[in-house]
C-alpha cells in the first residue's frame, strides 16, 4: 500500500490504521522537512516547491496548522495532486526528515542547458515575461536576460 510507480494513478487508500491519522500540523512539518517556500494567501497557508523536471508543486494548510485530522478523501488528493508523494515517503519525511524521490525512472534527468526553475519564475515574476517567451530561450538567453534586468530594472 502507498508505493506507485511516477506518473501512475493512485488508488490505495492514503490513510492506515498502522499510521498516525494526517493532521494539518503533519502537513506542516513536511513542508517545513522538505523545504518548500511560502507564499502569499489570504485564506490558506500556501507553500511552493519546486522540482528539477521544470514542475512547481503548490499546498495549500488550512488554517491553523493544528491537530485537525484530514479525512480519507481529501488526504488522497493532498498527497496525489499537491505533493506527489505516497503515503509511505510522506511519513519518512515527517517523522525521519526524509525527502522523497520525485524523479523516476521513466522521467528524464535535468539537462545541462535547462533555465533553473529559479531563473524561470524571476523572468515570469519579476521581469514580466509570458512562459512561451522563456520556453523559446536557451539557458544563456535567460541568465543573460535576468541579469540585464538586474543591472537596468528593465
Amino acid at each position: 500500500m502507498g508505493e506507485r510507480p511516477c506518473g501512475s494513478v493512485f488508488t490505495a487508500t492514503a490513510v492506515s490504521s498502522s499510521r498516525p491519522q494526517p493532521t494539518r500540523a503533519h502537513h506542516h512539518q513536511f513542508v517545513v522537512n522538505e523545504g518548500w517556500t511560502k507564499v502569499a494567501s489570504t485564506h490558506h497557508e500556501t507553500y511552493e516547491l519546486g522540482l528539477p523536471d521544470g514542475r512547481v508543486l503548490r499546498t495549500r494548510i488550512s488554517r491553523p496548522p493544528d491537530k485537525t485530522t484530514y479525512g480519507a478523501q481529501m488526504w488522497a488528493h493532498v498527497l496525489r495532486d499537491q505533493l506527489d508523494v505516497t503515503a509511505d515517503e510522506f511519513w519518512a519525511c515527517v517523522h525521519r526528515g526524509i525527502s522523497p524521490n520525485r524523479i523516476g525512472a521513466d522521467q528524464p534527468e535535468e539537462p545541462e542547458d535547462a533555465i533553473p526553475i529559479d531563473v524561470v519564475n524571476l523572468l515570469i515574476r519579476r521581469v514580466g515575461m509570458t512562459r512561451r517567451d522563456v520556453a523559446s530561450m536557451t539557458r544563456q538567453e535567460a541568465i543573460d536576460r535576468l541579469n540585464d534586468y538586474w543591472a537596468t530594472g528593465r
